[in-house]
């Protein structure tokens, strides 16, 4: 019996350390994991180093995970006061702060690790990348941009894996870069949507408050954009039909995104958001079926 409890408390433990990571909502792993595909396979020409690709991944999966884990423990003085987040490990007393902060430590080692396998440049990008994850949550005390920011920490991922891969960042990777950025945005804005009324009660910023009455209008013109600098990643790579019939299907899910927040219901929102994953899925095929072509 005393085998079968210890057993049951170290099972629960662990969950709730699952749960802190958001490993049961793979979304924020996918949407962080397609630039870096996208990145890789343009550095690589559709051939990336087996190192560098599993390192990339892996460091993805971790890092995803340790922002997840700080997030939680910057608001655990707003999480029980909104609906969607009041049950988190944090805010529902199942783990400490102590121990959260213990465990992102963990994951960050556990990334940086796994980086010390790649160059020197690579290496030193990943302290920037360490410190945009450790403090994006704390951005929304202070700004109406926590979105923007979150976009340039994962979008960080991009001139890593130019890094990694050529031990260099051409203009390419920055191109992809500020697409990125600007994508995070977008999907993030619409997640904030969710969030809208309790983030406006407990004083919590976003650019779903900033934007206001103009916030479909400003996500549309910034989809646009989005597409003309992937446009112009496949001019600067001379890339075919393939990458550019992957744009027009993300173009297509873009416009289905508009049609989802069109009356700012809740649940569809955080639909559209949920949706940005099939967006980085049409742009990847793209490049895998153009590279595979070469």
């Amino acid at each position: 019996m005393l085998n079968t409890t210890l057993f049951d408390v170290i099972k629960d433990r662990a969950h709730q350390y699952w749960l802190l990571a958001r490993f049961d909502r793979p979304i924020g792993i996918l949407i962080l994991l397609w630039p870096a595909l996208w990145a890789l396979w343009v550095a690589s020409a559709g051939h990336p180093d087996p190192l560098v690709l599993t390192v990339i991944c892996a460091g993805v999966v971790l890092m995803r995970a340790a922002g997840c884990v700080i997030n939680d423990y910057a608001d655990r003085d707003f999480d029980p006061h909104v609906e969607r987040t009041k049950q988190r490990p944090i805010a529902a007393g199942k783990v400490t702060p102590k121990e959260a902060l213990w465990f992102f430590v963990i994951l960050c080692l556990w990334a940086f690790g796994l980086v010390l396998l790649l160059n020197t440049f690579t290496i030193a990008l990943s302290f920037v990348g360490a410190f945009l994850a450790a403090s994006y949550p704390f951005m929304k005390r202070y700004t109406h941009l926590p979105q923007a920011y979150l976009g340039i920490a994962f979008g960080w991922a991009v001139p890593m894996a130019f890094s990694a891969q050529t031990d260099a960042i051409p203009s390419v990777a920055w191109v992809m870069y500020l697409a990125v950025l600007l994508w995070a945005l977008v999907y993030d804005t619409m997640y904030a949507m969710v969030d809208k009324e309790d983030d406006l009660k407990i004083g919590v910023k976003s650019t779903a408050i900033l934007f206001g009455a103009y916030d479909r209008l400003i996500m549309a013109v910034l989809q646009l954009i989005i597409i003309s600098l992937l446009i112009a990643v496949g001019q600067m790579q001379a890339l075919h039909t393939p990458y550019y019939a992957g744009l027009v299907v993300a173009t297509v899910l873009s416009i289905y995104q508009q049609k989802l927040i069109y009356h700012r219901e809740r649940a569809l929102c955080f639909k559209a958001f949920l949706n940005s994953n099939w967006f980085g899925v049409a742009v990847f095929i793209g490049l895998l079926a153009d590279y595979a072509e070469l």
